[in-house]
């Protein structure tokens, strides 16, 4: 990779190319008019406006990101995290334009976009899941014979749902009943899918994520975990390493489980070969 760029702002594009600075490898900044004098801006080798202060119109413009990478002759994209980093479509459209799209492909951000479905190829795979649905609940009957077989509290969450929505409580069969038509339109409404599934609700449990580094070989690892328990409503405020939740036991357990997944799923986040064409 000879130039990056950074479809993203603030804290997250000035890591990247403080990053990309330490590799000698040359970087795009894009900005919306808002941002326009950001620090982002000022510390990459480049930077071009891609549309007004409103997000939908700047940083999830897809075209106009694709343009300032082909315009600036960027070999790669970098979309951080946020915004379109687990945007399908936008992997898809930078593969089909000879971009690198440093982050899964396509095929694997659709897969596991989709809780249900993911949460299904990790149970056949062996990889520990929380009890509930076999992918997604095919109606209310189904919701309510799976929670008499796991046992209330149940939760009801969207399978395409990000963000803390679409995802209800169920203490008993009336509460589920009355949930699962709002969980279904909460899910139609902010993800234009209401598919949903099932799982069982823990009571006060602990949020530990584990980090994975992948590359295009095969090659996994873990970095270790962190905390991520204290939330309001459903979204993190505080993350921290190490978690003092946990033993090195149990650490262990964690990492090796979420490597086995990363690999049944194909994921990839390290690019480490050189593009050798740009956009058509």
């Amino acid at each position: 990779m000879n130039k990056i760029l950074i479809a993203n702002r603030g804290e997250i594009a000035v890591r990247i190319i403080r990053a990309c600075k330490e590799m000698n490898i040359r970087t795009v900044a894009v900005y919306s008019e808002a941002d326009k004098n950001a620090l982002h801006t000022r510390l990459a080798d480049e930077a071009i406006c891609i549309g007004p202060a409103a997000s939908s119109k700047s940083y999830l413009n897809v075209k106009n990101i694709i343009e300032a990478a082909c315009i600036t002759g960027a070999d790669s994209i970098h979309p951080g995290f946020g915004f379109l980093s687990e945007n399908a479509s936008f992997a898809k459209i930078c593969e089909e334009s000879n971009i690198k799209f440093i982050g899964p492909t396509a095929t694997v951000i659709d897969l596991l976009g989709n809780k249900s479905n993911s949460k299904q190829l990790m149970k056949e795979a062996g990889v520990p899941v929380i009890p509930g649905s076999n992918g997604s609940v095919r109606g209310l009957k189904d919701a309510i014979a799976i929670a008499q077989t796991i046992g209330y509290p149940v939760m009801l969450k969207a399978a395409a749902g990000g963000g803390g929505k679409g995802i209800r409580i169920a203490n008993n069969a009336r509460e589920l009943e009355e949930n699962y038509n709002i969980v279904k339109q909460e899910a139609k409404n902010s993800f234009n899918d209401d598919e949903i599934y099932l799982e069982k609700f823990i009571k006060n449990p602990r949020h530990v994520e584990i980090q994975i580094l992948a590359d295009e070989q095969g090659n996994v690892v873990h970095l270790g975990e962190r905390d991520c328990s204290i939330q309001r409503k459903h979204q993190k405020i505080i993350e921290e390493t190490p978690s003092t939740a946990i033993d090195d036991k149990t650490r262990n357990k964690m990492g090796n489980a979420a490597v086995k997944a990363a690999k049944v799923a194909g994921y990839t986040s390290l690019r480490n070969h050189r593009i050798l064409s740009r956009c058509r």
